[in-house]
């Protein structure tokens, strides 16, 4: 159930610099009050950003996911509710436990957020009309990693502390255990990133073992080792064209995986800290860049990479809605969007 109230915040919009026909003969008080408005709006330039400042100061977004309503879902490190953007305005769905490490979010077809709960040791869903249901893990320890839905409307996630990806259908978990365990919560070996593509095949990552992890509709289990030695394989994500697109985090590269080879594209700013993945309707991939306040975005061959507008920006959670605006959540407090138009652009 709702146990925030909606909040709407200060909208955050970078646009051209207006022309100024302040009159003078206003004073100082006039004056103040245009360069207050200036302030809050930020910096004059057509970047094509528009951010949305979240409630609290001591919220934190994290993942962040499309629904087809045109609704943005995010996480929120260190509170007990979701997030959601819709209209403008954000609103926070309390679900009764905080959020540790709140990094697996999707929606369904039906417009739900399906979400991981360390802290309560469940995967829990959140309706549109806020409802919120769990279904508990029954283990002592758990150590969560992404999740995604599949077009079956299975749910899958990365569970490190059995070392499993593991799947959620009908309230019912199968695990299916990609790596030997080296003890229940340590995962320092277990997977990361999960993603399924239209055929059912589920992908995840190693990132202490430099794979590539494919599940099979009928369970079988085949590993794929990254060119690059220690690369730090994080998320992992499905292009229409059935393509999988791995963030190789410690090499800086993003890694294509297409017919059985892999083929890998360095960054261009150096130790950017990558972060989140997502395939754009247009063919597009989209991935954060935390430590250099920037996306990134792959086409064909190129990487390019667009910086945010405010210095302090930290994204870590991207996703692309249908007309390919790119949503991303900033740790800074911010859920924001590059528009579509910009987003295309060389």
């Amino acid at each position: 159930m709702i146990s925030a109230t909606a909040a709407r915040r200060p909208l955050h919009v970078w646009t051209r610099r207006p022309r100024l026909w302040l009159v003078i003969a206003g004073g100082v008080v006039l004056l103040g009050a245009v360069l207050a408005v200036a302030l809050s709006v930020g910096p004059w330039a057509d970047s094509g950003f528009v951010e949305y400042r979240m409630p609290s100061r001591t919220d934190i977004p994290v993942s962040i996911a499309a629904a087809r309503d045109g609704a943005m879902w995010f996480t929120i490190e260190l509170s007990d509710a979701i997030g959601r953007l819709k209209d403008g305005q954000i609103s926070k769905i309390g679900k009764g436990s905080e959020n540790v490490e709140p990094l697996g979010l999707a929606v369904d077809a039906d417009g739900a957020a399906w979400y991981t709960d360390a802290r309560k040791r469940a995967i829990g869903r959140v309706a549109s009309d806020g409802a919120i249901s769990a279904f508990d893990l029954s283990t002592p320890v758990a150590r969560l990693g992404r999740l995604a839905v599949a077009p079956d409307g299975a749910i899958w996630f990365a569970e490190p502390t059995l070392v499993s990806v593991t799947r959620l259908e009908r309230g019912v978990f199968t695990r299916y255990v990609v790596a030997p365990r080296t003890g229940v919560g340590e995962g320092s070996v277990g997977p990361f990133g999960v993603a399924v593509d239209a055929e059912g095949l589920v992908w995840a990552t190693l990132p202490e073992a430099n794979k590539l992890v494919q599940i099979s509709p009928r369970g079988e289990i085949a590993e794929f080792e990254l060119p690059t030695r220690h690369s730090g394989p994080g998320d992992v994500a499905v292009d229409a064209r059935g393509t999988v697109w791995v963030l190789e985090q410690s090499a800086n590269k993003i890694a294509r995986f297409a017919a059985g080879r892999f083929q890998e594209l360095p960054v261009p700013t150096p130790h950017a800290g990558l972060n989140g993945l997502a395939a754009a309707p247009d063919g597009s991939v989209w991935f954060a860049e935390v430590r250099a306040h920037k996306l990134g975005r792959v086409r064909g061959d190129v990487v390019t990479e667009f910086s945010l507008p405010r210095r302090d920006a930290r994204p870590v959670g991207v996703t692309v809605d249908g007309a390919n605006n790119v949503w991303y959540a900033d740790l800074s407090g911010w859920v924001g969007m590059l528009r579509a138009d910009r987003a295309r652009a060389n």
